[in-house]
């Protein structure tokens, strides 16, 4: 494609006419519509480098303005931000989102013992606190990642979005069926604290919503009804993709930046200790959402001895899928600094 010539006019600049970006993609949506994976070709892939461009406002592949002022707060190395899974899972996303109104059987939500009722609401009012958190803390990083990683920001994007129907979905399930909202007690109030990109994706996607994503896989468990079963099936399918995003992202670093291997043993020192005060069989950071759990698993409060048997069973389960998600980042050694209290549930190395 030729460069078009410019026109003599008195009082008008043409200059933006000179293109110096590269010209003549064409690309034919496929069976998935129109991806990033699609247009990520000639120079506006994939950056190739660890580090971004000029600190402006530009998206990637377009020239920057000299007179742009500069963004002091983003990231720009790109193992900083970077998750090799983030386009896919971004398009994922969009693709699977459902909504808390209408693709819940609600319905199916029929009267329940007071001691069922009052130990779902419990729980839901606990989750509808932990997905409070884990939207917000995402949203505080999204204005600091370089436009040459945008995927990264993206994602992000879809994450607040997840976890905002989350909240939802599980405050209706509090308030529908005559129970209501408990005691929240503390959650996960520390991760605010967080001021560092793998920092965050270290506690929240790792740990936190690794944690979370073994609960919602027990929801056929203690669901009692079909609405139930399908709000753990769905949350639990969000959040496979948050996960893989920091599972993806805390590989690349520890690929790329090895020399960062005890800054991120350090983060999940600190956030197992806190994990390893609570109930080991909570499987969550509150004591009572704990024995909410056992009611449900058990099926009343009469079994609630049971129910704690079962709950046993998850929080191993929990961990041991801990350990391997920390194996496939490259933190296999993490099992020998392990919290006593999760090490001792770990299987023996095969």
């Amino acid at each position: 494609m030729s460069s078009p010539s410019l026109v003599d006019v008195p009082g008008l600049n043409f200059d933006w006419l000179n293109l110096d970006t590269e010209q003549g993609m064409r690309v034919n949506a496929g069976r998935r519509g129109l991806t990033l994976e699609q247009i990520n070709a000639m120079t506006y892939g994939v950056d190739p480098y660890d580090e971004g461009g000029a600190a402006v406002f530009k998206p990637r592949g377009a020239r920057a303005d000299e007179r742009s002022p500069r963004h002091a707060r983003q990231y720009r190395s790109k193992a900083d931000v970077w998750s090799e899974s983030a386009m896919l899972l971004y398009e994922e996303a969009n693709q699977r989102q459902w909504s808390s109104a209408v693709d819940i059987p609600w319905d199916e939500v029929k009267p329940l013992p007071d001691d069922l009722e009052w130990a779902m609401c419990t729980l839901c009012t606990f989750l509808t606190q932990v997905e409070f958190i884990a939207g917000d803390l995402p949203g505080r990083f999204m204005e600091q990642v370089h436009p040459d990683h945008f995927e990264a920001q993206l994602f992000l994007g879809t994450q607040i979005m997840d976890e905002s129907r989350h909240l939802d979905v599980f405050r209706k399930r509090a308030l529908v069926n005559g129970g209501g909202m408990v005691d929240a007690g503390f959650g996960a109030i520390n991760l605010l604290a967080v001021d560092d990109f793998t920092e965050m994706t270290a506690l929240l996607h790792l740990v936190g919503e690794g944690f979370v994503q073994t609960l919602f896989r027990m929801g056929e468990l203690i669901s009692q009804n079909e609405a139930e079963k399908k709000i753990f099936r769905l949350a639990a399918q969000d959040e496979s993709r948050h996960l893989a995003f920091g599972v993806t992202h805390l590989k690349y670093v520890m690929d790329t930046e090895p020399w960062r291997k005890e800054e991120l043993h350090h983060y999940l020192d600190m956030q197992e200790g806190a994990l390893g005060q609570s109930q080991q069989a909570s499987l969550t950071t509150n004591p009572t959402t704990g024995e909410a759990l056992a009611i449900l698993a058990g099926g009343g409060i009469e079994k609630i001895d049971e129910g704690f048997q079962k709950l046993m069973i998850m929080r191993k389960r929990q961990v041991n899928e801990y350990m391997h998600r920390l194996e496939v980042i490259g933190l296999g050694d993490r099992r020998e600094r392990m919290a006593a209290g999760m090490r001792e549930l770990l299987d023996p190395v095969k």
